[in-house]
Formats: C-alpha cells, sequence, structure tokens
C-alpha cells in the first residue's frame, strides 16, 4: 500500500536513533514499512558508528552522518559517559541543523519530518527550528516509559522508601521490580539523566510513536493515550518473522557485529526439536567473571544442548578449558539471533530481558528463563514471567549472582517439566497476537497508516 502523494511530493522523513546497536534496529525497521508506504527516509547516524560497520544492507534506505564531537573514536573515546553525551547533546545538535539546512536547500525532496529516538530530546528542538514535524520514538517498552514519566514528574520518591509502587496501567510493582536506575537511585547518573529527560520536552512532539503491540501492554497504553498523542507500531521486526508483507526482509540489515550465521545453523539443525537453551546477554552489558562461571558451570550441570553468545571481549572471562571440554554445547562470539529463535531445535531463551530480545522471543513464541541484568531489563522480566507469563525467573542470591543450581533448575524446569506446556501456550498466544498487530488491517499496521496519512498532508 501507499500513500497518495499531492503532486507527485514523495515525503521525506529523517530517522535518527541513538547509536547503539538496540535503538537503531527497531528504528530501521519501522522505516523499512514507512518506505513500503511510499515514503522516502533518511537514516540519520553518526560519523564514528558508520565507518566502522561493514555488515549492512539497507539498499531502499538512505544515509546521512553526524557528528557525535567523537569521529575517532565514538563512545569509547570519551573520558566519561557524561562527557560523552554532554558532547553528542551540543554537537549533534549543531551538525544535526547543517544536515536539516543542506537537504532543505534541496529541491529534490526536502525533509518534512524527524523521527528521532526518544533519547535525544535535543533533536525535536532542532527539527522545530526548521519548522519540522517531530515523532518520538521508544525503544523500550511503554510500561518502562510510564515509570520513567513518573520519576521525571517527581511522581516517584526518589531514593525509594516505599515498599510497593503504584503507576497507572501497572501491576503493583516492588522496588525491585523498577528499572535499575531507580532502585539503585544514583547508580549511572548520566543514563539516569538520559533516560528521564526523554519527557522534558514530551509535549512539543507532534507524534509518539512505540515499539511495542497495543495488546501486550493494552492498560498502559490506554493511561498514555490519555496524555500523549501516542502510536504503537511494533513490534518492529523484519516482516518476514512476522506478516510478510515486506519480501526478504529477513534480517535488521545492520549489525555492528558479526554474527557466526553458518556455524550456528548447521549446528542447530543437528539437534533434536525443543532441546536447546539459546544464551545471550545482549550486545551491550557483559557479566562478571564469577557470574560467567556460574552460567558455564549451570549450562554444563543442566545437561542440556546450548548455544552461548559470549561476545569476543567477553571470552576471558570463561572458566579455562571450558571452551574446549564443552561437548554439548557452541559458544560463538554472535549470532543471528532471530533465526535460533525461529529454529526448531531450540526449547527456551535464557535472556538479558533487553526490549528487543523481549519482543522477538514474544514475537516468535518462545519459553524464556528470565536473567536481567541492569536498567530497563529488570521490568521486562517481572512482565515476562508475571503479566505475559511466557517464562521464569532465575532469581539472583543476596550478592546478585545467579547461582549455577538456579540456571541448572530453571533450564529443567522449562526443558522437562509439565510448565512448559502452559508457558507454550502462553507464548503462542502473544505470537499470534503479534503477528496479527502488523498484518494488514491490525492495530500497529493502522497507527502506521495514519502516520503517513497524517504527515502527507503537511
Amino acid at each position: 500500500m501507499e500513500v497518495k502523494k499531492k503532486n507527485n511530493h514523495t515525503p521525506h522523513y529523517l530517522v535518527l536513533p541513538y547509536p547503539a546497536q538496540g535503538h537503531m534496529n527497531p528504528m530501521i525497521q519501522f522505516s523499512k514499512r514507512l518506505v513500503q508506504r511510499g515514503v522516502k527516509v533518511t537514516l540519520v547516524t553518526i560519523v564514528s558508528l558508520w565507518k566502522t560497520i561493514t555488515n549492512k544492507n539497507l539498499t531502499s534506505i538512505e544515509i546521512e552522518s553526524i557528528s557525535d564531537g567523537y569521529d575517532e573514536g565514538g563512545f569509547a573515546a570519551a573520558e566519561s559517559t557524561e562527557i560523552y553525551l554532554e558532547t553528542f547533546w551540543r554537537v549533534g545538535s549543531q551538525t544535526l541543523s547543517e544536515l536539516i539546512h543542506k537537504l532543505s536547500s534541496s529541491n529534490n525532496h526536502p525533509p518534512i519530518c524527524v523521527i528521532y529516538d526518544a533519547f535525544l530530546p535535543w533533536a525535536l528542538d532542532v527539527a522545530k527550528e526548521f519548522g519540522l514535524l517531530g515523532a518520538a520514538f521508544f525503544t523500550q517498552s511503554c510500561s518502562v516509559n510510564n515509570i520513567y514519566f513518573h520519576a521525571q514528574q517527581n511522581l516517584i520518591e526518589l531514593p525509594l522508601s516505599q515498599t510497593e509502587i503504584v503507576i497507572p496501567g501497572l501491576p503493583k510493582l516492588g522496588p525491585r521490580d523498577l528499572p535499575s536506575f531507580l532502585y539503585k537511585y544514583g547508580s549511572y547518573p548520566g543514563w539516569f539523566n538520559v533516560v528521564v529527560d526523554q519527557f522534558s520536552n514530551i509535549g512539543k512532539a507532534d507524534w509518539i510513536l512505540a515499539n511495542t503491540f497495543y495488546e501486550l501492554e493494552q492498560e498502559v497504553v490506554d493511561w498514555l493515550v490519555k496524555t500523549w498523542p501516542l502510536k504503537t507500531v511494533g513490534p518492529s521486526l523484519p516482516s518476514m518473522f512476522l506478516d510478510k508483507r515486506l519480501q526478504d526482509d529477513q534480517d535488521y540489515g545492520l549489525s555492528l557485529l558479526d554474527p557466526n550465521t553458518e556455524a550456528c545453523t548447521k549446528w542447530l539443525d543437528e539437534k533434536p526439536k525443543e532441546s536447546v537453551v539459546y544464551v545471550s546477554f545482549g550486545s551491550m552489558a557483559g557479566l562478571s567473571e564469577q557470574q560467567t562461571e556460574e552460567v558455564a558451570w549451570g549450562l554444563r550441570d543442566s545437561g542440556s544442548y546450548f548455544i552461548w553468545v559470549v561476545r569476543a571481549s567477553e571470552q576471558d572471562k570463561l572458566p579455562k578449558g571450558f571452551v574446549e571440554t564443552t561437548e554439548k554445547g557452541l559458544i560463538v562470539t554472535w549470532c543471528p539471533q532471530l533465526l535460533v529463535l525461529k529454529h526448531q531445535a531450540l526449547g527456551c531463551f535464557l535472556t538479558h530481558c533487553g526490549w528487543n530480545s523481549t519482543l522477538e522471543s514474544v514475537s516468535l513464541g518462545v519459553p524464556v528463563i528470565a536473567m536481567p541484568l541492569w536498567t530497563d531489563q529488570v521490568t521486562n522480566g517481572k512482565l515476562i514471567v508475571d503479566l505475559w507469563k511466557t517464562g521464569v525467573r532465575a532469581v539472583a542470591d543476596e550478592k546478585e549472582i545467579v547461582r549455577r543450581e538456579t540456571i541448572k533448575n530453571c533450564i529443567k524446569e522449562i526443558i522437562e517439566t509439565e510448565k512448559i506446556n502452559e508457558i507454550k501456550s502462553n507464548a503462542i498466544k502473544w505470537m499470534n497476537l503479534a503477528k496479527d498487530s502488523l498484518a494488514e488491517g491490525g492495530r500497529s499496521d493502522k497507527n502506521i497508516a495514519e502516520f503517513v496519512a497524517a504527515l502527507d498532508h503537511f
């Protein structure tokens, strides 16, 4: 389906994600949905990131780069998180302005809208300076966004003193069900400011888009739409894993790490149905050496087959001799996660509960062992286990370590006991709802169509 264009005008949107894999993936997938509807999309990323990416396939999307102030090294070159963020905010505003001025001076479809990652609220101010529309794109769950919004509005007392937190649209939460930036108030102050400042100018946004689907977070979405012009447009996964309306859309199209695709798929093809535990803790956070050891021996002791993603920078944390003596496991530095989750040999997903991984597991009907590490992952884990009931929780001890016995027992509970029947039933229910949301006429599909139609009249 394509939008009707006045005077053969092709609407042009700039899409600006925060420069991290978990933020770029959903915004790229949303961009593909826009292109499908006749929109011209220019993905705006930072110079240092684009120079280092070798694994990219974005033929339908144009690319432009701005500076974060660290063109030769990016985030790693900054003295601290706080300094990086301050520099990016300042330099990024300037270079985004220069880019918009350049594109607006062109007769070849000047941009009419900036779709910006909510982590970058300054982009909205820049868009408004040029008279452009601005749409915030939230790459985290609406539940987590609502929690951060209440913190930004000082409706959650920090440091936390209450034992029960009541937030509209959400189940009752304990302090440790909140994102780690709140229950460990004072940790990572730079990132705390980022997540609450998403709402600093949210009232100026013309649209607010969320990478979720309505049925998954119905109550919280119903509450938020009373305050914001919010539309759910997810799950933002490659189309061939959902509605199959974008032919050949098999992957996100951009990866900061090179996946071991052939090794993973060949290994999985040789394993029995629903016998493999897939383990990944995402592209950013790392486990401590002690936690890595506990995971290693928990996997070994479970007796199950497993694929474990251990990034190259984390490999030295593995127990000595573990790789060489592992007979039922495959350890890779990165893998094609969607292909693994979809494979018939997969039994369950031991995950850090990042929002992308959470949505992928929900959308593909995969049972989960929730082992959140920090930030929004903690709340996502709560929702997975207690609200959506698609998994079990690997609970940490008083030293905040998930022990090998816990990991082993969680795997056996998922793989070997009757509880898996209830979990699978719930997982399939959410999978079908996820697919329906992006199928023609589904709620997310309609929301995307309404967004494009409204901007086409601008």
